[in-house]
This record gives structure tokens, C-alpha cells and sequence, in this order.
């Protein structure tokens, strides 16, 4: 069975490689538009040329908000809308890890890490759902690991992020 998106808007967090890249790419050549989101401008710039260059005719944007940042991701969700008029899928897939010891890890570096892998999926869905019901319909899919049902001393953070995205 074919996967068909045709018609269908979607926006993929931590989309310029990987996981995320690989989800746009199979959005796309199923006929969705994709909003690619990336973690600075030049990284999802790249991924945009990459995937134009493989699929030129394409409805995709690449932008690069602070996903842990309400207003920065309000106003390049406001380009999306603009550019595609409505958001149907979100896939929350932005992510970190710091592999570090959990006695030997700084609490900044554990708040960046569920700013990251938790905060911002629920800022990011925050500012998807409203649209989505008053269509009547939308998906969010959040995108987890191994990690979020297991811990390991050196991925306290994410483990603990992930388990919280799971749930």
C-alpha cells in the first residue's frame, strides 16, 4: 500500500538529517508540503537545497525557530500559514543528547537537554493544535527512543525528556 499525503501540510521539527530528514524526504514524495524545521537557518537551508535538488518539484520550506521559544516558534509557524494556509501533521522530532555522567553533569546542560527534547514539543504542538481543532482533525506524532523506557547513567536527561514525550 502507497502512502498518499497529497493535499496535506505538515511540519517536521529536527528535519535537516536523519530520522526528521528521511521523514520529510518520504512526506514529500507522497505529495504532502513540509514545513522542514532546523536548528539554524544554514542547516536547514542545506537540507531545502538537498531535497529540491533530489525532488524538484516539492512544496517545501525550510525555517529554523527556536523550538523552545513561544514567540520565535509563533512567528515562523505564521510563514507556514502563510506559505501553505493550515497545519495537518506535526512530527515532533528535534532532539539532543550530552552523553555525560549524571554526578558529573551540570544542571544547565540538563535543562537544555528537556528544553529541547521536552518543552519544545509542547510548545510546538501548543501552537499547532488550535488550528487543528477547529478543523476537526490533525497528528501529532511524537518521535521518542529506546531511552524513554530505559536509562543509562551518561543520558539521564534525555531518558528522563523522552520518558516525558512518551508519556
Amino acid at each position: 500500500m502507497e502512502l498518499s499525503l497529497k493535499g496535506k501540510v505538515a511540519v517536521v521539527t529536527g528535519g535537516t538529517r536523519g530520522i526528521g530528514y528521511a521523514v520529510v524526504k518520504k512526506f514529500l514524495e507522497a505529495g504532502a508540503s513540509v514545513a522542514l524545521c532546523g536548528s539554524k537557518p544554514a542547516t536547514a537551508n542545506a537540507a531545502l537545497g538537498k531535497l529540491l535538488f533530489e525532488l524538484p518539484e516539492a512544496k517545501i520550506l525550510a525555517i529554523a525557530p527556536d523550538l523552545t521559544d513561544s514567540s520565535s516558534v509563533e512567528n515562523a509557524f505564521n510563514e507556514v500559514l502563510a506559505r501553505f494556509g493550515r497545519f495537518d501533521i506535526l512530527v515532533n522530532n528535534a532532539g539532543i543528547i550530552k552523553r555525560v555522567p549524571m554526578l558529573e553533569m551540570e544542571a544547565k546542560d540538563f535543562r537544555q537537554v528537556v528544553d529541547i527534547d521536552l518543552v519544545a514539543p509542547y510548545i510546538v504542538s501548543k501552537a499547532v493544535i488550535p488550528g487543528m481543532i477547529k478543523k476537526g482533525h490533525g497528528k501529532i506524532i511524537n518521535i521518542c527512543s529506546m531511552m524513554s523506557e530505559l536509562g543509562r547513567e551518561t543520558v539521564s536527561a534525555y531518558a528522563a525528556a523522552k520518558g516525558g514525550l512518551k508519556m
